[in-house]
């Protein structure tokens, strides 16, 4: 039975950044990937560019989390300052797009972080085994796994599973399922950074606008994003829902602001200069106008009362809708909730009551912001357990 000092389960961004650390440690460290292959979603990333980390994403506050200051003492040792750094250490060509996300330079070039992270663990000595399957673990005087391949054991065991999202890619409730045999807590996980959908009189209107795309502000609670929307066959999508969707449950209502740079009297404005216009047309003016001829009234500006447009204004300012659910983890970009941070140390991954059992990554009930939060929370996470292991 091969002998290790750690096991990381999963071959992921957080497992693959654990292992690495803590082979730079000389520790002997072995990756158990089920797929065939490590690091699939980081191949689908960012369109295959790999959307890598945000120049913000060093702020707690921007991941949602039952305990909000958990994430800050990972964060604070690993920075995306940090992993750029690495990448170009690897000669990696890279970019910066809005918002701080931050990409690799051409089609494809997600492979290079894969590539690198491979590199990384060879120069650590760590062995990565891909294609076994998990099918128990136990814990008596050190961790023993039964694998597809045989036994392993080793003083400490990392979960780098990740969530619930994109089955399809092999995603399980491998983490969740060791968490409960532990006896360690988990929150109830749900599809975060996910579409959202809506019942029938919505979706009368949404759906002949499948494709359109604008941009709004999205509300949820105290959370508001400033990025496009994208209609869809079944409700609403695009940058600033999915970022919005982590914060919304179940019968809560969303506003969207629909006219973010337009003055309460545009409309006003536009009758001024071109009485007989249409108000579709003048709203087209602010609006694709797949979307203005969808919600605007009937009529021309001429005959409508400057307080009546103004409140048209306001209306599409502040539209509120109420989803009717998700479009679930086959479209959810991560799972939110997880293991119960509670449960864990902020400084180590470690959980509490289990020593030696560490969760990183997505596994964890800590969950970014759409646009490279959650593979710097994989890094940060990674290094925290990979230094303790």
């Amino acid at each position: 039975m091969p002998a290790f000092d750690c096991f990381v389960i999963g071959g992921g961004a957080a497992g693959l950044f654990c292992a690495l650390t803590a082979g730079r440690r000389g520790r002997r460290v072995v990756v158990l990937e089920h797929n065939p292959d490590v690091g699939a979603k980081i191949l689908i990333s960012g369109g295959g560019r790999c959307n890598f980390t945000n120049v913000e994403a060093g702020k707690a506050e921007r991941y949602i989390c039952d305990n909000p200051h958990f994430a800050r003492s990972a964060l604070a040792r690993t920075t995306p300052a940090d992993f750029v750094a690495l990448v170009e250490k690897h000669k990696i060509a890279w970019y910066e797009k809005t918002l701080g996300q931050l990409f690799c330079e051409g089609a494809g070039s997600a492979r290079k972080i894969v590539r690198m992270l491979m590199e990384e663990c060879a120069a650590g000595g760590v062995e990565v085994r891909t294609g076994v399957r998990v099918s128990a673990a136990t814990k008596a005087d050190g961790f023993r796994v039964e694998t597809s391949e045989g036994a392993f054991s080793a003083p400490a065991l990392v979960i780098a599973t990740g969530g619930l999202s994109i089955p399809k890619m092999g995603a399980t409730d491998f983490a969740h399922r060791i968490a409960a045999q532990f006896g360690v807590g988990v929150v109830s996980p749900r599809p975060g950074l996910v579409p959202l959908t809506f019942g029938t009189a919505d979706l009368a209107w949404m759906k002949p606008l499948a494709g359109v795309s604008a941009a709004v502000i999205a509300r949820c609670g105290k959370a508001e994003f400033a990025e496009a929307a994208l209609f869809t066959h079944r409700g609403l999508s695009g940058p600033a829902i999915l970022r919005a969707s982590s914060y919304w449950r179940p019968g809560a209502a969303l506003t969207i602001d629909l006219l973010p740079d337009a003055a309460e009297a545009a409309l006003v404005a536009a009758k001024r200069a071109r009485p007989k216009a249409l108000v579709k047309t003048a709203l087209g003016a602010l609006v694709p106008a797949r979307l203005a001829e969808a919600l605007a009234p009937g009529g021309v500006l001429g005959d409508l009362r400057d307080q009546a447009l103004v409140d048209i204004v306001r209306r599409l300012r502040a539209l509120a809708i109420a989803p009717t659910g998700t479009e679930g983890y086959a479209k959810a970009e991560v799972t939110a909730g997880g293991v119960d941070t509670g449960a864990l140390s902020q400084k180590t991954m470690e959980a509490k009551a289990v020593p030696g059992l560490f969760f990183i990554g997505e596994a964890v009930d800590v969950t970014g912001w759409l646009g490279g939060y959650n593979f710097q929370w994989a890094w940060a996470s990674g290094w925290a357990a990979g230094q303790a292991v």
